[in-house]
């Protein structure tokens, strides 16, 4: 049986059960630094970084706040190329460039280093000795994980069923992330051609609580204190928060994606991993809209198809097309507050209070 809430806590520096998750891309030094002085747990998720700028990006934070810092690193497979495959999804894409009066890519290439092989971001978060580190996609190699236990960092990692979560648990890692099919961004699930049993957040939150000796983290869909409640009131020891932070003023979301996020897109989240050869849930835009009716195994390995997305989104927008970008929300997204967050951690603990009486 999972424990209490407050060991959690504890553990992690926090006084508050809030956790704003790690969205590469759209979370910022500043954003994490105002949750951690508000008593959350602020995020950076480096998983596009070089270990360089994720370091530069550690020190933004501490300029900002003495309080705990979460980072986050992707731990999938690395790409496995295939130069057929990533000719024809070129050519498929073709149009959508031509459309923005642009050319594709003539190739596509592995834009982002898989922290199993990464062995410089191993070496500076040794160093740099952040709060936690948080694993999405899997769990790292046995000796990533002796390194930064030793380093006396808390471990955390992301997981979308049992099976996952015991996996890590046996791995090492101090608490889990149940994500659920509600959430945005790229689902965690380790196999991305496996099958997925799409499990909502409170049922795979519960399955944990259950079956794990160690705390989960409920994750997907919470976007107000009244979900955190709910979380903590099923057995989680603490929730986190990403769709919630992206309206934020600190957060590093475009005008476009905070347009779309207060329109009707928002009512009509898609999974989808035309954009960067994983499933991850989007706000509705031309970019889904295209992939509907694309095979999943015409797409090539993340993120090689990353590659081909974020150019073709860079042409649009030079076009005046805003709709190709990787506008991750969860199925909350209509529930979404522009504020600062600061006043938002306010505003969430505050309505956490009022539901639990």
């Amino acid at each position: 049986m999972a424990t209490s809430p407050s060991p959690l806590l504890d553990l992690l520096g926090i006084e508050l059960p809030i956790i704003q998750a790690p969205m590469a891309g759209v979370s910022s030094p500043a954003m994490a630094a105002a949750v951690s002085n508000s008593g959350g747990l602020g995020s950076l998720g480096v998983g596009a970084m070089t270990a360089k700028q994720a370091r530069e990006a550690i020190g933004q934070f501490r300029e900002h706040s003495s309080g705990p810092l979460n980072v986050n690193v992707f731990v999938h497979r690395p790409a496995q190329a295939n130069a057929q495959k990533e000719a024809a999804w070129i050519e498929r894409l073709r149009p959508e460039f031509e459309h923005s009066n642009a050319k594709p890519p003539e190739a596509l290439r592995e834009i982002y280093t898989s922290f199993l092989v990464d062995d410089d971001m191993l070496a500076m978060l040794v160093e740099e000795k952040p709060k936690v580190v948080s694993f999405h996609f899997g769990a790292p190699r046995p000796e990533q994980i002796a390194a930064l236990r030793k380093a006396g960092i808390v471990l955390l990692a992301s997981a979308t069923t049992v099976q996952e979560a015991r996996l890590l648990e046996a791995a090492g890692v101090d608490a889990v992330v149940a994500q659920g099919y509600e959430a945005g961004g790229h689902r965690g699930i380790f196999d991305p051609d496996g099958e997925d049993s799409r499990l909502g957040t409170f049922a795979l939150t519960r399955l944990l609580v259950r079956t794990l000796n160690i705390p989960v983290i409920a994750a997907g869909g919470i976007m107000d204190g009244v979900g955190i409640a709910a979380a903590l009131k099923l057995g989680a020891s603490a929730a986190q928060l990403g769709t919630a932070f992206i309206a934020t003023d600190e957060s590093l979301a475009d005008a476009r994606f905070r347009e779309l996020l207060f329109s009707d897109a928002a009512h009509h989240t898609v999974m989808t991993r035309v954009i960067s050869g994983r499933p991850a849930r989007s706000l509705a835009n031309a970019f889904t809209r295209w992939g509907a009716d694309v095979p999943d195994d015409a797409v090539p390995d993340y993120p090689i198809t990353y590659d081909a997305g974020k150019s073709l989104n860079a042409a649009g927008k030079v076009a005046g097309q805003y709709g190709y970008g990787a506008h991750w929300a969860g199925q909350g997204a209509p529930l979404a507050r522009a504020m600062s967050t600061q006043a938002l951690m306010r505003v969430l603990k505050s309505e956490l209070e009022q539901a639990l009486g």
